[in-house]
């Protein structure tokens, strides 16, 4: 049986996902925050509730805020404490390592994503990869997470622009070079010569007992 608000979504975050990280669902943070009166909060102050009174992390402290200040007509969609911000993501058929190292390696990096005015700043290999876009302007976070030995996801998360305008012309122009990519790495499996089954018709037989 589904649970009661199982299909919301707020902040392009679905019910079950908060529910999943936090123990609560939307409804229920919903109830909670119109009970603290968060309407009349500033986003900071939102933030601190969520941390000082039920002990919310960082990540998911600014997710719940920026669902809630959609959800409540408090801030547009795409829209958080630090201007727009756009998410894109795919999931490819190769391991995270791969696609880690299809973004880490700069020149590999330049055969899908023709950009030039960006700088990684920090990297965590087959984790989280995070760039300076446009001369430090925006922020770019880049997260991977394995789906299995041969199956990975990588999500794009686009910060600090300016309305949303540059909210679609960054989600077309992400979903474009995603679509690059992932093509690119298919031609690559595709063509990589298959790996010998070690497991299977190389050990020797021993002899039937007498």
């Amino acid at each position: 049986m589904a649970q009661a608000g199982s299909g919301i979504k707020a902040g392009g975050i679905s019910s079950e996902a908060v529910r999943a990280k936090t123990g609560k669902a939307w409804p229920e943070w919903f109830k909670i925050l119109d009970a603290a009166k968060a309407p009349r909060l500033t986003h900071q102050e939102i933030v601190a509730f969520l941390h000082e009174k039920h002990g919310v992390g960082p990540w998911w402290q600014q997710m719940i805020t920026v669902g809630y200040e959609q959800s409540r007509g408090m801030r547009q969609v795409h829209q958080t404490g630090r201007g727009f911000e756009v998410s894109v993501s795919r999931t490819l058929a190769v391991p995270v390592a791969t696609l880690y190292a299809a973004w880490a390696n700069e020149a590999e990096r330049g055969k899908w994503l023709r950009r030039s005015k960006m700088r990684v700043r920090s990297a965590v290999p087959k984790k989280s990869i995070r760039i300076a876009w446009s001369g430090g302007k925006s922020d770019v976070d880049v997260r991977f997470y394995s789906k299995g030995r041969a199956k990975s996801q990588v999500t794009v998360q686009q910060s600090q622009l300016a309305g949303k305008g540059d909210v679609e012309r960054m989600r077309m122009l992400w979903s474009k070079a995603l679509d690059r990519l992932k093509k690119r790495l298919s031609r690559a499996g595709a063509a990589a010569p298959p790996t010998p089954d070690r497991s299977s018709g190389h050990r020797r037989q021993n002899s039937p007992s007498k």
